[in-house]
């Protein structure tokens, strides 16, 4: 089978397109044939080791200390089951799913294993495949970490810093979902896409510093890690949070001590995502209260270029890989028609 293979750390140029055993399912596991999949800042970040500050080495640990252990990347797909294993139940051959693979990666690939009991849902049926498999990432974060601060609530205002970013408009969606006041925080270019996906109010960062703008907030997230504990705290309601997605060890060692000595909190970590939280998301994304924004979509020959894309920064929503093979017509509402290389160039 054709997959996206990196052995070794650096930039887009380590990643080839390489043909590699297909897996066959175990008793409890499930066969996805991958239909598409997507090149996000989790891929970037292993891939490159651009980690923040402090986190290099821990991360050399977990992931290969001189190269990847796992030399597949991708965290999440969508496809059909193509087999099961004996004992398996919950899913069928034929089903269409979604799956989050977490840092065990493999989604670049055009067959992955599961067990039935991971992050596997089924597609929700008013999405395409490449929507689909741009789900989980940004959706079951955000639903984290509003989980981990207590619940966002019907009026809160919330700010997100790096609001264009796949996760930044997982935010801006839900927290709008759930009744939430949102501004959210980008470059001027970005403002009217994050108007159409939910924000009340927009700050173009290279304009204004929102720390000093006068306005307190119930929530503060940084997708973006710009802002940190000490830049933010300010900006806090008395009992408000910052959820930093992205940010320095140093937050990290201090949020329990900052969360205990005031009614503010910092609310840091990682974040792992089970079939329950998928199903969660695809009911939102069954009601139209969440829709994954798709900034473009490549055939999978083109994945160096769907890195550079990532790495540039500059992409709003998510990058989607699509598998050049056939598919069931019925499981996709609208396919899509693939972007070339040009077209990407262009959209930068």
């Amino acid at each position: 089978m054709k997959a996206a293979v990196n052995s070794r750390y650096g930039g887009p140029e380590v990643v080839s397109i390489q043909n590699i055993p297909k897996p066959a399912p175990k008793d409890e596991e499930v066969l996805i044939r991958t239909y598409a999949t997507t090149v996000n800042s989790a891929d970037w970040r292993i891939r490159s080791l651009t980690v923040p500050t402090g986190f290099k080495f821990l991360v050399r640990l977990a992931f290969g200390i001189n190269v990847p252990r796992n030399q597949v990347l991708g965290t999440e797909l969508s496809g059909i089951i193509e087999a099961v294993g004996s004992k398996v139940g919950k899913f069928k051959p034929g089903d269409a799913v979604f799956a989050d693979c977490g840092t065990s990666f493999g989604a670049h690939a055009e067959y992955k294993t599961m067990p039935e009991d991971s992050a596997i849902a089924l597609k929700p049926v008013n999405l395409t495949f490449e929507q689909a498999a741009a789900l989980s990432f940004g959706g079951t974060t955000a639903l984290s970490f509003f989980t981990k601060a207590g619940g966002i609530r019907q009026g809160d205002c919330v700010l997100v810093n790096g609001a264009s970013g796949t996760t930044g408009l997982a935010f801006v969606q839900l927290a709008r979902h759930f009744g939430a006041t949102v501004t959210g925080v980008s470059s001027a270019g970005n403002h009217t896409l994050l108007r159409q996906t939910g924000a009340h109010h927009v700050i173009d960062y290279q304009a204004e510093d929102f720390t000093k703008n006068g306005q307190s907030y119930d929530f503060i997230i940084d997708t973006a890690g710009t802002a940190p504990w000490k830049r933010a705290k300010s900006s806090l309601t008395k009992t408000g949070a910052l959820l930093a997605v992205l940010g320095p060890v140093s937050d990290m060692l201090k949020a329990a001590i900052v969360s205990r000595k005031n009614g503010r909190k910092l609310i840091v970590g990682t974040t792992s995502t089970t079939g329950s939280d998928l199903r969660m998301i695809a009911r939102l994304a069954l009601s139209g209260a969440f829709t994954p924004v798709l900034d473009c979509v490549l055939p999978v020959a083109d994945i160096r270029a769907a890195h550079e894309r990532v790495d540039s920064g500059r992409k709003t929503g998510s990058v989607v890989m699509r598998f050049e093979q056939s598919r069931p017509a019925a499981h996709d509402p609208e396919p899509f028609q693939t972007m070339e290389l040009a077209n990407v160039v262009q959209h930068r």
